[in-house]
């Protein structure tokens, strides 16, 4: 028997199956990488690579790469929302550049401000500590899809005031940032917090002179020749004055995030022992 095409509504079926599934067509994937919020993010990332580069002995150039690199820190969540381009991968690249460069510029300072080191270490672990426990508390207890920024007001007052206005997450950020590049900048400046730059290393023929002694130019002695050339430290001291009282704020905030995420996580560590009838709390007579 010759095959026969059949028609239907006047169009013409030869064996092809129908509904949707044979209409639709495949769409191309989205490239979540190369989205525009991302794009900033590892320009970001750059910025940051090239200012630790010169962090040890170019103090200019260094505190100008670094701070454009924290205030695109504020473009690419502008243009998430400009282009509808919010993605997890986006906000965890933003979370990660924020905590690595923070960190990075405070291993400076612990290095150029060695009696305060142990300060500055215990900064970088509040810092880590309490931004990951956040949120590991909320994608186990919130759920998957819940932001870090979403927090409940009943959990938290401080916290909600702080993630849910941009304003107030930007102005703590910005000025936190503010406080360590003046510490920075004074390392390189002002003879009270630095008193080696005071110091001077005689030469063999008598001239008081460093040049001479430290002929290698990524020397710790090339270091110090650096931050000889002094910067007026009139402007760090000020900037230092105005952002400490956010920093010391921001650091408060860290403590009560770090506080409230781990009593999140323990509420919930009782809910399960308790569904699995393991709570072992005791019955008072």
């Amino acid at each position: 028997m010759a095959n026969k095409a059949v028609r239907e509504n006047g169009n013409k079926l030869n064996g092809a199956p129908r509904g949707p599934a044979s209409q639709e067509k495949e769409e191309p994937e989205e490239n979540i990488f190369l989205f525009i919020p991302n794009i900033i993010g590892y320009t970001r990332v750059v910025l940051a690579i090239i200012s630790l580069y010169f962090m040890p002995l170019h103090p200019r150039r260094c505190c100008f790469l670094y701070s454009v690199s924290c205030l695109l820190d504020a473009v690419d969540g502008v243009a998430a929302r400009r282009f509808q381009q919010a993605t997890k991968f986006g906000a965890v690249l933003d979370m990660i550049t924020d905590r690595c460069t923070t960190a990075c510029l405070l291993v400076f300072l612990a290095s150029a401000f060695p009696r305060w080191s142990i300060v500055f270490q215990g900064l970088i672990s509040l810092d880590l500590a309490s931004h990951y426990i956040h949120m590991y508390a909320t994608l186990t207890m919130g759920g998957s899809g819940q932001s870090h920024k979403k927090v409940d007001e009943g959990r938290s007052w401080v916290l909600k005031q702080y993630y849910s206005n941009n304003k107030v997450l930007f102005t703590f950020c910005a000025l936190n940032e503010l406080f360590f590049i003046a510490l920075y900048l004074l390392s390189f400046s002002s003879p009270i917090v630095s008193p080696q730059l005071l110091e001077t290393v005689p030469a063999p023929d008598g001239t008081a002179t460093k040049a001479k002694v430290f002929m290698h130019p990524w020397s710790a002695g090339a270091m110090e020749l650096a931050r000889a050339n002094k910067l007026d430290s009139t402007v760090p001291w000020i900037l230092a004055g105005i952002s400490f009282p956010v920093m010391a704020g921001k650091q408060i905030i860290n403590v009560i995030q770090l506080v409230k995420a781990s009593r999140w996580l323990a509420e919930g560590d009782r809910a399960e022992r308790k569904k699995l009838g393991l709570s072992r709390t005791k019955k008072r007579n």
